[in-house]
């Protein structure tokens, strides 16, 4: 798979006003399906594995997670067995994420909220490997120090395609930032915009993931204030101002990861955050088949926010 993505310069009636250089990497362009920074963080995941010793790949999501829908179709190109522990009810197996995923081969296993929780503690952890024994077990949206070296391809590519002074990007677990961050080596500004509330704890998951380095990074952080109401909250204005946004620059998005940083993106700008002749590129971290489920649970009109074809064709 090649994962080198276009970048595209954006032209915007804001950006030109404030006489600011706004572009952004495509990577929702690497792939008809596992698209942005899914496949950047599953990459180096799936080559660690030793068919000798492990049967497959487990991990975690919600029942609209972009992370699961990658990963049954990664799995399902390298003939690897996955399981998927989903947060949620039996019933959202129909939908489209979860239902594109058991037809690449996923077993789903749901868990309610209590159990989900425990994701990442040792003791749970543990029993899942007593009970799906041999099975590679990836954090939930891949994010683990395995994951950082693929998302420093990010930079590797931009140094060869742009020159710019901030990227941007959503965060919501944060390996794709701390992959980044790791990449970049103080090169550049780093600003990620959180999806979810939450207080700290994203900047403390992306020093974990940096390690013994993560002091030697001093050029990035994350804004909070950006969230919009929570993880997968937005209010009617926000779609609107995102559809507005969209249609200008004819460049899919959606509400939930790459909207949230559009949108950010807007009100730093028109508060004056950036001084003129600032170079800013944002990272396109894809997350497009949520637009399906959004547009199932009629959050979102299908009409006005379609899959793209790729998915449809």
């Amino acid at each position: 798979m090649n994962t080198k993505s276009p970048v595209q310069q954006i032209i915007h009636p804001l950006f030109s006003a404030h006489q600011i250089s706004v572009a952004i990497k495509r990577d929702d362009l690497i792939h008809p399906v596992i698209s942005g920074n899914k496949w950047r963080k599953l990459k180096c995941n799936i080559s660690a594995i030793d068919k000798a010793t492990h049967q497959g790949i487990l991990s975690f999501g919600g029942s609209y997670s972009n992370h699961i829908h990658a990963l049954a179709y990664a799995c399902y190109q390298h003939k690897l067995p996955c399981i998927g522990i989903i947060r949620g009810e039996v019933e959202y197996a129909k939908n489209f994420t979860l239902a594109s995923a058991q037809q690449w081969g996923m077993q789903l296993h749901f868990v309610d909220r209590k159990t989900y929780r425990r994701r990442n503690d040792n003791d749970y952890l543990a029993e899942l490997r007593q009970q799906f024994a041999n099975y590679f077990i990836v954090p939930e949206g891949g994010s683990n120090t395995l994951a950082l070296e693929g998302v420093g391809d990010v930079i590797n590519e931009l140094n060869q395609q742009a020159e710019f002074d901030t990227l941007i990007t959503p965060v919501g677990s944060g390996g794709t930032l701390a992959g980044l961050v790791q990449a970049d080596n103080n090169q550049h500004q780093l600003l990620g915009i959180a999806v979810l509330k939450q207080q700290g704890y994203l900047t403390d998951s992306v020093n974990a993931l940096l390690g013994e380095q993560a002091s030697k990074f001093s050029n990035w952080q994350i804004l909070n204030q950006f969230h919009r109401g929570g993880y997968a909250k937005f209010s009617a204005v926000d779609v609107q101002r995102l559809l507005t946004f969209k249609q200008q620059v004819n460049i899919p998005f959606e509400p939930v990861y790459s909207g949230k940083m559009i949108l950010a993106l807007l009100d730093l700008i028109e508060s004056g955050y950036f001084p003129a002749g600032h170079r800013i590129m944002l990272l396109h971290t894809g997350g497009l088949q949520g637009l399906a489920g959004l547009c199932e649970r009629k959050l979102l009109n299908d009409e006005e926010w379609p899959l793209p074809e790729y998915f449809t064709e």
